[in-house]
């Protein structure tokens, strides 16, 4: 079977997008190049921008899709309920996260070296999560009066989540210590809980 052109240039930007990842875990973000990007996909450095005008398109990208896939987790989930005033609800959420953000360890920190040194992508990157969260606001229409702010508290939620899972699963304490999933993931669960739902 003969592969088209479409198929040839899908196949190039999967690869792309793939030697990205390895290499990032590799190297860091702000370490790698284009050069090794390329040179870790097998492709020729002028095939890259056939498909990304440079390293920071490819990020945006990379952070779609999995966005993306996260979105289409929720859709299959029975188990996924929109309702915060319920700890099930939360604990779906929180372990969805830590889920994600083990598998995605590299682009989560490229994303957080991306943004440090570049105030502009920041912005943009966090425009893209901030798009991708807009269906949470209906989580919390079920908390307790007064209702609250949902910019405000789902980055609040986001940040503490990121925050706790860099700390753990990339930095790692200075004292040697390591956290189970299932510990970690009752903590956020029970401080979000609280901190959302017990509200007088």
């Amino acid at each position: 079977m003969t592969t088209t052109r479409k198929e040839q240039a899908a196949g190039t930007e999967a690869a792309l997008k793939q030697a990205a990842r390895e290499v990032f875990a590799d190297r860091g973000y702000l370490n790698t190049k284009i050069t090794d990007i390329t040179a870790a996909a097998g492709r020729a450095t002028g095939s890259f921008y056939n498909h990304f005008a440079g390293k920071e398109e490819l990020l945006e990208a990379l952070l779609k899709d999995m966005l993306s896939e996260a979105d289409e987790a929720v859709l299959v989930d029975a188990t996924h309920e929109a309702d915060f005033s319920k700890i099930e609800s939360i604990r779906w959420h929180v372990t969805a996260f830590w889920t994600f953000y083990k598998a995605h360890i590299p682009e989560m920190v490229a994303l957080k070296q991306a943004a440090m040194v570049d105030p502009a992508l920041g912005r943009r990157l966090q425009q893209i999560m901030s798009d991708d969260d807009v269906h949470l606001a209906e989580h919390l229409a079920h908390l307790p009066e007064p209702q609250p702010d949902p910019v405000f508290h789902i980055s609040a939620m986001n940040a503490l989540m990121e925050g706790f899972a860099y700390t753990w699963l990339v930095a790692n304490p200075a004292t040697g210590r390591t956290i189970p999933d299932d510990t970690a993931i009752d903590l956020l669960t029970n401080l979000l809980h609280h901190g959302l739902a017990g509200r007088t």
